[in-house]
């Protein structure tokens, strides 16, 4: 499999960002899925399933390439939360997490499309949140406008300063793209970033 047969199913800035830190030559092609939770569907089941739908969702079209999809859901007390969309539902989603955990589980997967051999996995981690303040929020919500992302914060910038502590083993999870297990699973398709 040639490296330059390579395709991330996401239309996500976010997650293309990432995977340009690796190097490697890609396409980033939106997939056209329907995203909804299935009835009683775990957070961690939900990711996984979206992830690889993404991926299998450009399997026919793109012969012959690597597909990586991924999916993020994140849970605050039990609420999935969403992408705000704006500024007041940020402001909200931000009051609701100051002072609480939110976790996130973000899925990776990879399908050969030619041979349909499909590796899945599944990172997860919890963003602890300082109690905030009213003005603190709103100044944060005003300065980086947040609203396509699911939390209503950007960690890998100033969003980084509302937490307390980060615990996972990817800090690039938490952006949409877990970057360690990506790596780890691209080597099982002969596909070596180093």
């Amino acid at each position: 499999m040639k490296i330059n047969n390579l395709i991330l199913a996401s239309s996500s800035p976010y997650r293309q960002a990432l995977l340009k830190k690796l190097h490697l030559k890609f396409k980033a092609i939106s997939p056209e899925v329907d995203e909804r939770p299935l009835e009683h569907e775990a957070p961690e089941a939900l990711a996984l399933r979206l992830g690889k739908l993404k991926a299998q969702a450009l399997c026919e079209k793109y012969p012959d390439h690597l597909i990586i999809g991924s999916d993020q859901v994140a849970v605050l007390n039990g609420q999935q939360l969403h992408k705000p969309g704006d500024r007041a539902k940020a402001i909200e989603q931000l009051r609701a997490a100051s002072g609480n955990a939110v976790t996130f589980f973000t899925s990776i997967c990879i399908i050969n499309s030619n041979t349909m051999c499909c590796l899945t996995d599944l990172d997860v981690c919890t963003a602890y949140f300082k109690t905030l303040s009213c003005r603190q929020i709103e100044h944060y919500v005003d300065l980086e406008k947040p609203y396509d992302c699911a939390g209503s914060f950007k960690s890998e910038s100033l969003g980084i300063a509302l937490f307390e502590k980060i615990q996972g083993d990817d800090p690039n999870a938490l952006t949409g793209l877990p970057l360690i297990k990506l790596t780890s699973l691209l080597e099982k398709f002969g596909v070596h970033v180093l």
